[in-house]
């Protein structure tokens, strides 16, 4: 059978498009590259012989560019602005160091995380689902599942903490609505469905490409927004699309469409062609942990992570998504159940990071967090949709406590539920504080339509 070539589309200066790339979009972008490379040439050389002149003072034009083909000008913008624009404003400095974000997705048990030791309200409307007698004792009458046993060595450091008790009046007990209220930091119509990770990005001022990385398939509601944050499944899964025979021509291709003469998008194209090149660097042989290190599950995410911190490329603000937390039925609290297999295997994921990172485990932070809590009473083998959850903070900086917040005990329920005693997002900003030293005026930007209420969460 004869093979069908691709029909080319005709372009007036550039007819013979085959001799650049077999594959037509690629052709006809390199084709724009030197024609808008030749026009910038001549263009620049023309407005130098008018510097010399009078009426150039007189005359206000600037260097122009060309109108591009739509093809070329589509794939190229597309690269540009969906993947890895970043923000032009300049602030004050923060400190170094990035803060990621945990989201585990179903609504996590706080009370199967931590708990109350002794607790007769506990005993009482859970006796299934207390926590066992090899768990780990926390401060101020606490005790922490033997799953996060993994993390002892910083719970002993008095980097390992937990805030119990907390929600936020706008959730309710839908996972999508409260997911959504959770990753954008408020109501959609308070936060215009931008999340509350990349408003945090706007306080961080510039950065590379990688300033801002959600590892999926899908970006997370928290970095949507105007700062273009990267999604990956992994660093090798950041490169151009195409033929490998054509890659670097394309590459050198985009650079010389969008750079060279002040235009709007050049900053962006020349962090997003280093961030490819970054990444490819990164790829370009298998990562290899530090000695003992190995991930599994989650921690494959967090292995990534580790590949960019370690590489260098200057990452401010991740997140790591898990699933598998509504546990209505078949929860199972102690060693051996489903709930404890889960957080044992996010503890080891985490235990096996911060081991990667050694000396930078410094500058990290973890902030794990569910849309809501779950109710305190069993429904006979599980727990039904509830509020006030936990936040559990692992940090490079010793934090005030292994037991932080407000806690006014299990006396006075909230129709069934834990009360509110920390709100969700003075968490969210305390943490965030701590980590990049920020103003109290710069959180209380991040969440509209809430006044921001400081909490002490580090030594």
């Amino acid at each position: 059978m004869e093979k069908t070539v691709p029909a080319f589309p005709l372009h007036p200066e550039c007819p013979d498009l085959r001799r650049l790339a077999d594959d037509p979009a690629q052709a006809l972008l390199r084709a724009e590259a030197d024609i808008v490379a030749a026009e910038n040439a001549a263009e620049a050389d023309r407005y130098r012989r008018l510097e010399d002149l009078e009426e150039a003072q007189q005359d206000g034009r600037g260097v122009t560019r060309r109108t591009f083909v739509a093809g070329a000008a589509a794939t190229a913008t597309a690269l540009a602005t969906a993947q890895f624009v970043t923000t032009s404003a300049s602030f004050a400095a923060t400190k170094t160091g990035t803060l990621i974000h945990v989201f585990l997705y179903g609504g996590l048990d706080g009370l199967s995380l931590v708990a109350p030791a002794d607790d007769p309200v506990l005993a009482k409307a859970r006796p299934d689902l207390l926590l066992g007698g090899d768990s780990l004792a926390l401060g101020r009458g606490f005790k922490l599942t033997s799953a996060f046993a993994p993390l002892e060595k910083w719970l002993k450091a008095g980097q390992l903490g937990f805030v119990p008790a907390v929600s936020d009046e706008r959730l309710s007990r839908s996972h999508f609505q409260a997911a959504d209220a959770c990753n954008l930091g408020g109501l959609p119509s308070e936060t215009g469905g931008r999340g509350w990770l990349d408003s945090l990005v706007d306080s961080l001022g510039k950065g590379t490409a990688f300033r801002s990385v959600g590892i999926g398939s899908t970006l997370p509601r928290s970095l949507v927004g105007t700062n273009g944050a990267l999604s990956l499944n992994s660093v090798g899964s950041l490169r151009l699309n195409g033929d490998d025979r054509y890659r670097a021509a394309t590459e050198k291709a985009i650079r010389g469409l969008f750079t060279g003469i002040n235009h709007p998008v050049e900053e962006a194209v020349i962090e997003g062609m280093g961030a490819l090149s970054t990444a490819q660097q990164l790829a370009a042989k298998p990562y290899q942990p530090a000695q003992g290190v190995t991930y599994e599950g989650v921690g494959y995410a967090f292995g990534q992570l580790a590949q960019l911190i370690k590489g260098g490329a200057n990452v401010r603000v991740a997140t790591v998504g898990m699933g598998g937390y509504d546990t209505h039925e078949n929860q199972g609290t102690r060693s051996g159940g489903q709930l404890h297999r889960r957080l044992g295997e996010l503890a080891k994921a985490m235990a096996a990071f911060l081991t990667d990172l050694g000396d930078r485990a410094a500058d990290v932070t973890i902030m794990v967090s569910s849309e809501f809590g779950r109710r305190v009473a069993s429904n006979g083998g599980g727990t039904d949709h509830g509020h006030g959850g936990v936040v559990t903070i692992l940090s490079g900086r010793k934090l005030a406590g292994s037991l932080l917040g407000r806690w006014d005990g299990l006396g006075d329920l909230d129709s069934g539920d834990v009360p509110e005693y920390n709100n969700m997002f003075d968490v969210y900003g305390a943490v965030a504080q701590g980590r990049f030293g920020l103003t109290t005026a710069q959180i209380d930007k991040i969440f509209p339509r809430r006044k921001y209420t400081p909490m002490k969460l580090y030594a």
